[in-house]
C-alpha cells in the first residue's frame, strides 16, 4: 500500500506543473486578448464605429491570427468570448478561428481578429460548437471610423461584424470560410470541465476566474 501511495504522490508532483502550465497558456490567452480589445477600443478616430460598440451583444476577439501567403492561405488562432446581458458580460469562453483567407493576405504575418455579434441570431451562431462563416449577410466586414454613418448602414443588419488589425492597420475584413469551434480543451484547463461555448456565455454555468479579470475589465469600462 506504502508503494501505491508513493507512486500516486510522484505521478501528482510530475502532473501539477504540466497542469499550471497548461493554465497559464490559456491564462495568458485571456491577457491578450485583453489588450487587443483595449488598443482597438481606444483607437481615436480608426476604430469601431460607435453606433456598433453600443449594438454590441457579444464580442470575440482572436489576437495573432497567424495567416497563410501572399493573397491566398489559410488562417489559423485562438480566442475567447463573451457575451453581454442585463447582469453583465460572461465569463470567457475559449474559440478557435480556421480555415479561409483574410482579404489581401502577407505572407506568414500576424493579424488580430475581432467580431462583434450585435444580435441574438449572432449569439446563437457563436455558440455553436461549430460554426462556418458563410458569404451571406449576417456576417459582414465590419465599418471603421468613430463617426461611421449611413453609407455603411447596410451593414448593421448583419448579425456579426468582423475586423482584422495588422502593423497597426485596423479594417473591416471577410471571413468567408472560416469555421469557429468551441475550445473543449482550453475550457477546461480554466474551469475544470470541458464545457461547450452555449454553456459558458449563455447558460452561465461558471464564474470568471481570476484569469478573466483584464478582460471582463475592458468590456466593462469600453463596451
Amino acid at each position: 500500500m506504502t508503494s501505491k501511495v508513493a507512486a500516486v504522490a510522484a505521478l501528482t508532483l510530475t502532473l501539477l506543473p504540466r497542469l499550471a502550465f497548461a493554465q497559464q497558456v490559456e491564462t495568458d490567452r485571456v491577457i491578450e486578448a485583453a489588450r487587443v480589445l483595449e488598443e482597438i477600443l481606444s483607437a481615436p478616430d480608426k476604430g469601431v464605429p460607435e453606433a456598433i460598440i453600443e449594438k454590441a451583444r457579444a464580442v470575440v476577439v482572436i489576437p495573432s491570427t497567424v495567416k497563410g501567403a501572399l493573397l491566398i492561405g489559410a488562417q489559423r488562432g485562438k480566442g475567447v468570448m463573451s457575451v453581454k446581458s442585463a447582469s453583465g458580460w460572461s465569463a470567457p469562453a475559449f474559440v478557435t478561428l480556421t480555415g479561409g483567407s483574410v482579404g489581401l493576405q502577407i505572407g506568414g504575418q500576424a493579424t488580430d481578429i475581432v467580431l462583434v455579434v450585435v444580435n441574438e441570431r449572432g449569439i446563437d451562431n457563436l455558440a455553436q460548437n461549430t460554426f462556418k462563416i458563410g458569404g451571406d449577410a449576417s456576417v459582414a466586414a465590419g465599418p471603421v471610423g468613430r463617426e461611421a454613418a449611413a453609407s455603411t448602414d447596410y451593414k448593421l443588419q448583419a448579425e456579426i461584424l468582423s475586423y482584422s488589425r495588422s502593423r497597426g492597420l485596423f479594417a473591416g475584413v471577410s471571413l468567408a470560410g472560416s469555421t469557429i469551434r468551441a475550445d473543449r480543451d482550453a475550457n477546461e484547463k480554466i474551469y475544470g470541465v470541458g464545457y461547450s461555448t452555449k454553456n459558458i456565455v449563455v447558460e452561465r454555468k461558471v464564474e470568471p476566474t481570476p484569469a478573466a479579470e483584464a478582460w471582463l475589465k475592458v468590456l466593462k469600462e469600453k463596451m
